[in-house]
């Protein structure tokens, strides 16, 4: 039998001005975009911003449904709307912050499994690593390098 040991590596930044003006400023943009967030049977609300190489920003929020496997979350509607409008664009940075009417976020807000697979996907067929920044409402930002450290061992296409 042989074990393997899997070492995830995060940088946390006590506060927004800690990161670089470049970093901070996506993750104010995903702190506007959870304000428009569609989340009216779960009151939890986030914003996701991607930063493309080319310098262009794309927002997304959450979108709930009363039929709730219809919604979508906010990493996955700034990720698809991304590839969609800038197909052959590498996603460099992805910040994602989150807010409750029900109790304040204070802890950063990670990305479901839905949401790991579907970045997963970009950063495989970019070859590049996909920075991923997390917040709550207040409190620390966590940085992870790459969506591969959030999914390891990963589900994708050279399996099929």
């Amino acid at each position: 039998m042989n074990k393997k040991k899997i070492i995830i590596e995060l940088t946390e930044f006590e506060k927004l001005e800690e990161l670089s003006t470049q970093d901070r400023s996506l993750m104010k943009m995903a702190i506007e975009a959870r304000k428009n967030a569609y989340a009216p049977y779960s009151s939890f609300y986030v914003g996701a911003a991607i930063r493309l190489e080319n310098g262009e920003v794309v927002i997304g929020n959450n979108q709930e449904n009363a039929s709730y496997p219809s919604g979508l979350c906010a990493e996955r509607v700034a990720i698809f709307q991304a590839g969609a409008k800038y197909p052959k664009v590498t996603i460099e940075a992805i910040a994602i912050s989150a807010t409750s009417k029900n109790h304040k976020v204070t802890e950063p807000a990670a990305p479901c499994g839905n949401c790991r697979q579907s970045i997963s996907e970009y950063e495989f067929r970019q070859k590049k690593p996909i920075s991923v920044f997390m917040m709550g409402e207040t409190g620390k930002i966590v940085k992870s390098n790459a969506i591969a450290d959030l999914l390891p061992m990963a589900f994708d296409g050279t399996l099929l």
